[in-house]
This record gives structure tokens, C-alpha cells and sequence, in this order.
């Protein structure tokens, strides 16, 4: 089992990934969402040149927000400070385009931009097709140290739903994905990611590579759930899944979309957002305030116990490091957590204090 953090964009606080390196950690994905984060390559420029073991990677990128080939370039600048240390993780942009209120890709165009970037970093020529015109690209010039290509970086595919594990399979070196309270979920995210890589003709990478991202908070004696520390650590991650289904259910009106855990504060949360000030054209530009970076404290209320449980690793380092062992059978191969806040001393405690009593003792 491995272990890494993954960074909310702040360039000017890139050391957290520096400290991070020295508690321990093996990853760290800097994620790529324009409107609420600092750049992300500029930051693991900063992390890559100041560090020399921890692995470093976007989490993710968007292809929306760059055209392939840039993507492509960005990465293996990266790679010429850190070789063989940096990974590409891409995503069809939950967050990066909906905080502008517009769409992720389609899987149809996620495809196409996989297979052009995966081209791209074997050194390949590949077709490229830019406003309705297609023309062979490939970089030119490999070999003055502009990039770097060797070793190959690997991708790491962000999915959820069937047909983006699917296309991990077809295209993707990993997979990182949200941790779930039951493993059986990540065993069958792996098998769907099995037959997509079958129906493309190819097998998976004897080291194909599992993560899952959640929140993480180690209770300590005489904590729980609903403690003030608790709430504080890990309310931003939570009330993000709850932006998250929101918007899944007002695009579709499933209501099969709502988890079960959710069903305690539902109805109460989509009152909250009916009332916001901000009109129903432009709510996106509120609905998603303090995204996976700060608990909003008119939404502190919906951080239930319930919430807490199904969208966190929250318990006591025994209670972790038993569900880990679980997840670890399910093919889980590394634990990302989210800090709980930016720029703040507490993220370092709160890194410090799981590594120190999980990563440790696991």
C-alpha cells in the first residue's frame, strides 16, 4: 500500500509537498480546476525542483481547458526536472468545468484526447484534429532537452462510472478513483477497467496502478463523528460530494443518483441551494464556493455523521487500518487523503498524525 496527498492548488504553498516527501508519502497529484486553484504545472515545476523521491502528477487534468498536445508538453516539462517521477492523471473535468457551469467531456471526446496525448508521450506521430482539420503531429525536437519522454510517463485515468472505467482499461496505466466504504465497489470499478482493456485488445500493466482519494481524519480518545475537529478536517470534502450530486441529479432528475446516506439532509440541501441569492443562470458561481478547499459555514449543518461515514476514512488508526486491509484485498494500491484546509499549519498536523499513527503501523 502506498500513500500520497493529494494537493489543492496553492502555488505560493507548494512546500506541503515537500513536507509531505519527508513524512513519508510516496504521491502527490496537484489538481488542474482553473477557477478556484493556482496553476497546476507551475506548481509542481516549484515541487518538482525541490524535491527527490515523491512522486508527482496532475490530479487531474482536463482536456476541455487544454488541447492535447499542450497537455502532452506540460507533462513532460515536468518530467525533464523530475524523471521518473512523474505520473499524468487525466479526468473528463467534473470540477474544472462545472465551477463555470458548463459540461465535463464526453466520453467520446475523452477518448480521442487519450489517444492523442498517450501518442504524444511515446514520442509518437499521431493524427490530431483541431477545428475540423486534421494534421499528423509529433514533437520535434526529442533529443535537445526541451521535454522529456523517457521513462514513459504513465496515465492515470480518472473514473467512476462504467464507461470512463471502461476506457481506463483501453488507454490507462491506473486508475484513481473516490474510496467507498464498501471494497466490493473498487473490485468491481477494477473488473469493468479488466473488460474495457479486453475489448480493446490489450492487457493491463502488471503494476497497473489503484488509487482512491477521500478525507481522512484519525479520531482521537474521546472523538467522534460529530466532534468540532472532525466537522472542521473533513466538512469540505464532504459538502463537496454533495455539490457533486446536485449537480448529477438537476441534470438528469435520477433520483437514483442520491446516495442513501444522503437522504437525511436531501431535501433540506436543495432548499439551501433554492435559496441562494445568486440567480438559477448563475448559481453554479455559488454552489460550488469553498469546493474540496473550505467548509462554507452556512453548510456546516449538512456535515452529518451519516455524510461523515459514507464519504470519509474517519475512526480511530485501528478502525483505518482495518478498512484499508480490506480495500488493500479489493486491489486498492494506494490511499490518497485531501487536507483538510489550504495554507494552514493544521494540514501538517493533520498529514503528520496519519503518518504517524496508520502509515506506520500498516
Amino acid at each position: 500500500m502506498q500513500f500520497g496527498i493529494i494537493f489543492p492548488t496553492k502555488i505560493d504553498d507548494w512546500q506541503v509537498i515537500a513536507d509531505a516527501e519527508a513524512m513519508g508519502y510516496h504521491r502527490a497529484w496537484v489538481p488542474d480546476s482553473q477557477m478556484i486553484w493556482s496553476d497546476c504545472y507551475a506548481t509542481l515545476a516549484l515541487a518538482a525542483v525541490n524535491t527527490s523521491r515523491i512522486q508527482l502528477g496532475t490530479g487531474v487534468s482536463i482536456p476541455r481547458t487544454r488541447i492535447a498536445p499542450v497537455t502532452a508538453h506540460s507533462i513532460a516539462s515536468i518530467h525533464r526536472l523530475a524523471p521518473g517521477r512523474v505520473f499524468l492523471g487525466l479526468g473528463t473535468g467534473h470540477t474544472a468545468m462545472r465551477v463555470m457551469g458548463m459540461q465535463p467531456s464526453t466520453i467520446r471526446e475523452f477518448r480521442e484526447y487519450l489517444r492523442v496525448v498517450r501518442a504524444l508521450l511515446r514520442g509518437e506521430e499521431v493524427d490530431y484534429t483541431l477545428d475540423g482539420v486534421t494534421r499528423p503531429i509529433r514533437f520535434l525536437h526529442q533529443q535537445e532537452g526541451f521535454i522529456a519522454l523517457e521513462p514513459e510517463i504513465p496515465l492515470y485515468i480518472a473514473a467512476n462510472g462504467p464507461r470512463a472505467l471502461a476506457l481506463t482499461g483501453e488507454y490507462g496505466d491506473g486508475l484513481t478513483t473516490l474510496m467507498y466504504e464498501d471494497p466490493r465497489v473498487l473490485s468491481a470499478h477494477l473488473d469493468t477497467v479488466r473488460q474495457g482493456a479486453a475489448a480493446a485488445g490489450r492487457a493491463l500493466p502488471a503494476n497497473f496502478h489503484l488509487a482512491a482519494v477521500t478525507a481522512v481524519v484519525v479520531l482521537r480518545p474521546g472523538e467522534t463523528l460529530a466532534s468540532e475537529r472532525v466537522i472542521d478536517a473533513c466538512g469540505a470534502w464532504v459538502t463537496t460530494a454533495l455539490h457533486f450530486v446536485y449537480e448529477v441529479y438537476a441534470q438528469s432528475g435520477d433520483e437514483s443518483v442520491i446516495p442513501p446516506a444522503f437522504h437525511g439532509v436531501w431535501e433540506q440541501y436543495c432548499a439551501h441551494v433554492a435559496a441562494m441569492r445568486t440567480p438559477a443562470d448563475r448559481r453554479y458561481l455559488e454552489l460550488h464556493r469553498g469546493h474540496s478547499t473550505f467548509l462554507v459555514p452556512s453548510e456546516r449543518r449538512f456535515v452529518t455523521t451519516e455524510l461523515i461515514a459514507a464519504t470519509t476514512l474517519t475512526g480511530a488508526p485501528e478502525e483505518i487500518i482495518a478498512r484499508l486491509r480490506a480495500a488493500e484485498a479489493a486491489g486498492l494500491n494506494e490511499l490518497t487523503l485531501l487536507p483538510p484546509t489550504v495554507g494552514n499549519a493544521g494540514d501538517r498536523a493533520h498529514l503528520r498524525e496519519f503518518a504517524e499513527q496508520v502509515m506506520a503501523r500498516y
